[in-house]
């Protein structure tokens, strides 16, 4: 029976470590600042903005929320993105994907100025973590390392495989696997032999989307399952990628949805924030 991973305490962890250096920096005067932008009325969207709020004051961030209707114009929040580019007292800006229709996220996600970039979506950000030397990493990728690194398991010469590629989980996951010595493979839709090559996998993360996608005869023994999913079932309950029930009984450790790799994004995006804040009062 695998041991569960969980992302609550290991994301309590990170938080309290950002949380005592927010007050160190706090007495000298500097107070880190997040300025989160939604537009339109996207409930899940919603949802997370108000955790991104809700961590802001755990940590003593200054929290700015921007909530735009949904007929908001591209020129209207770019305008709003140069404003919170020049505002010194916004250390990051997120801005809540998806966005509405009219909206081109990539124009918004190049308005961002790198280094307020908490997200790491910008092309600047993407091209320094592909060569491994980055300031800010994507939130949910840099989530999950430090989900691997709770269980004590060496990365280095380990068979990792990610399923997804994606640009927000998948292509920098597999990135950020490969720095710390993993032998990576990526698979996706195209990929043949896809439960032969992650029957193989040390550690097998799963970004995929789908419910249940991954099951028990895919997994190696005694592996580290890392699931990135979040779906619903048509019951309303809540699922990840991975069918839990039965790779638990395989797997060596496991993250549990919810519970698992969602508390972790929150939690590093704080730790973004944080050293946005660093760099910007020329601490790092």
């Amino acid at each position: 029976m695998a041991k569960l991973i969980s992302g609550k305490e290991v994301s309590s962890k990170v938080k309290a470590e950002v949380r005592e250096e927010t007050a160190e920096l706090v007495k000298k005067g500097i107070k880190p600042g997040l300025a989160v932008v939604i537009v339109g009325n996207d409930p899940a969207s919603r949802v997370y903005v108000n955790s991104k709020k809700k961590a802001c004051e755990e940590v003593g961030f200054s929290s700015f929320e921007y909530a735009l209707p949904e007929e908001t114009t591209q020129e209207e929040l770019l305008e709003l993105v140069s404003k919170l580019n020049n505002d010194d007292s916004v250390d990051g800006i997120l801005c809540q994907l998806p966005l509405p229709e009219q909206i081109d996220e990539n124009a918004v996600i190049n308005a961002i100025k790198p280094d307020k970039d908490v997200d790491a979506f910008h092309p600047f950000n993407v091209g320094k973590i592909m060569i491994g030397d980055f300031a800010f990493l994507p939130c949910t990728p840099a989530g999950v390392m430090e989900l691997i690194d709770s269980t004590g398991v060496d990365i280095s010469g380990k068979s990792c495989v990610v399923i997804g590629r994606s640009n927000i989980v998948g292509k920098p996951m597999s990135m950020l696997l490969l720095h710390r010595n993993g032998t990576v493979t990526i698979c996706h839709s195209r990929t043949k032999n896809l439960a032969e090559i992650c029957r193989n996998a040390d550690i097998l993360v799963a970004a995929v989307g789908k419910a249940n996608f991954v099951t028990a005869d895919m997994v190696k023994d005694g592996a580290i399952v890392i699931d990135v999913g979040m779906n619903r079932l048509e019951n309303g309950k809540l699922c990840g990628d991975v069918d839990f029930e039965n790779v638990e009984k395989k797997a060596g450790y496991i993250t549990p949805v919810p519970g698992g790799v969602g508390p972790m994004t929150i939690a590093m995006l704080m730790k973004n924030t944080l050293t946005a804040a660093k760099m910007h009062n020329n601490l790092i």
